[in-house]
């Protein structure tokens, strides 16, 4: 089996056990960002991430905390695949002979590649997702006659590309996708060399044990949310917003409003469960990817 093909597969399997372990952490996180800021004197919608994960399984059950897992599950193989792929093949590029060790700030670079490239599948799947994930949120705000009841992924997709401007209306948010993607991915593939290599005590990482590999993903993940979290807030309430009545104009437009109105704090509204998130689920990813990429060879 070739190189391409072993990180497509472990890649993969990398990619199945994030989502698992991490999907209700990422719904709590998502109701908790698009839910709208509160009118003086009334209280918002959640008081906070324990209060939305009771809200949501008293009113959907458990199943409520894996809503919108269809599009993410269904596409986990292909944004895994071209994440660990475009990574692998960077390395090659930049490896000064086959099987060289790559310092960190090289694979900050093949990190930052690795997230343009994943961007253009992470871009449509998370509108799905969010749409998904916040339904009910928006059901219950004042624009409740505007929002729209989607009975699934395709569903969603159905209606983006039939009312929102066909396929362009699927890539809503690509700039703060880009934006988070990028830089994010540079820091975790940076964070997770470096804390293997500070392990190992070298660039020699390869007598490393599994609880090595869990520590370096989980803190790489958390990482992640700590450099980009903002910008992931802005993406989302734009993949969230009315098409025919807007409440943003774009990014910047967004971050002005959400600032002014609910300061830096409305800039981390779901920071806790991205964080809880995000350091069980990168370990679990990271650990699932090295024991098969080393299982194959």
């Amino acid at each position: 089996m070739g190189d391409v093909a072993k990180d497509l597969t472990s890649g993969t399997i990398g990619g199945v056990a994030q989502l698992i372990v991490g999907h209700p952490f990422d719904t709590i996180k998502v109701k908790l960002q698009s839910q709208p800021a509160p009118l003086p004197g009334q209280p918002p919608k959640y008081a906070g991430a324990m209060d939305a994960v009771k809200q949501t399984l008293a009113a959907e059950g458990p199943r409520g905390l894996y809503k919108g897992m269809g599009a993410p599950l269904a596409t986990v193989a292909a944004f895994n695949a071209v994440l660990f792929t475009v990574r692998g093949q960077m390395e090659a590029l930049l490896r000064s002979e086959p099987g060289a060790t790559l310092t960190v700030g090289q694979q900050v670079i093949c990190g930052a590649g690795a997230g343009v490239a994943v961007s253009f599948l992470a871009c449509p799947t998370e509108l799905i997702k969010c749409r998904l994930q916040a339904q009910s949120v928006l059901a219950d705000s004042a624009s409740a006659g505007v929002a729209v009841k989607y009975g699934g992924p395709m569903d969603v997709a159905r209606h983006v590309l039939m009312s929102e401007g066909g396929v362009r209306g699927l890539f809503k948010g690509m700039v703060p996708t880009l934006a988070r993607e990028v830089p994010g991915n540079a820091v975790v593939f940076g964070v997770y060399e470096a804390l293997k290599q500070y392990m190992a005590g070298g660039p020699d990482t390869s007598k490393l044990g599994r609880g090595s590999f869990i520590v370096a993903g989980g803190l790489a993940g958390a990482a992640f949310w700590l450099t980009v979290y903002p910008t992931d807030v802005i993406k989302s309430v734009i993949q969230v917003d009315d098409y025919k009545n807007p409440k943003y104009t774009g990014s910047i437009n967004a971050f002005r409003r959400i600032f002014a109105s609910e300061g830096l704090k409305g800039l981390y509204k779901g920071f806790g469960p991205a964080m809880a998130r995000s350091i069980p689920a990168n370990a679990a990813c990271f650990l699932a990817y090295e024991v098969t990429r080393s299982s194959l060879g």
